[in-house]
């Protein structure tokens, strides 16, 4: 794992398996515990970087040892989390049936996402998707 830090961003690159999603999961929340305000990403963020991952993983015609790269930065009050794999498919919205067993990773990342979206890599090979996150309401209690 290669990992790289600047202030309010971090970057790895994890083995493309199944089995670096809850790596990337723990890098994410070792993140957000370094920030002043961390705890206001709710774990909908772990959620969303968990479909990402697993579907640079699962949908990618990559070689199986290219590495996938997971980034995080703060972006205003916004988290934005990014998933940089080497395939060429891009995601794409489904309506699954109710028994069906997969399809739904891009279904929840646009509808809890406050944006998303797929971009091309610098160099023209792969592709990274992004998610923007809103930080959840700060609760005030009321003194009476």
């Amino acid at each position: 794992m290669l990992v790289s830090r600047r202030p309010r961003t971090f970057a790895a690159r994890l083995d493309s398996r199944t089995e670096s999603t809850p790596l990337a999961r723990h890098l994410l929340r070792a993140y957000l515990a370094a920030l002043p305000t961390g705890d206001r990403y709710p774990d909908i963020a772990e959620l969303l970087l968990g479909e990402l991952f697993a579907n640079a993983v699962q949908h990618t015609d990559a070689p199986a040892d290219r590495l996938i790269e997971v980034r995080f930065a703060l972006v205003h009050d916004r988290l934005r989390l990014e998933v940089h794999d080497a395939g060429s498919g891009r995601p794409s919205l489904r309506s699954p049936a109710p028994d069906d067993e997969h399809g739904r990773g891009v279904l929840l990342i646009n509808e809890l996402a406050e944006k998303w979206g797929c971009c091309p890599r610098a160099g023209g090979i792969g592709k990274f998707v992004w998610a923007l996150i809103a930080p959840a309401p700060v609760t005030v209690l009321a003194v009476a």
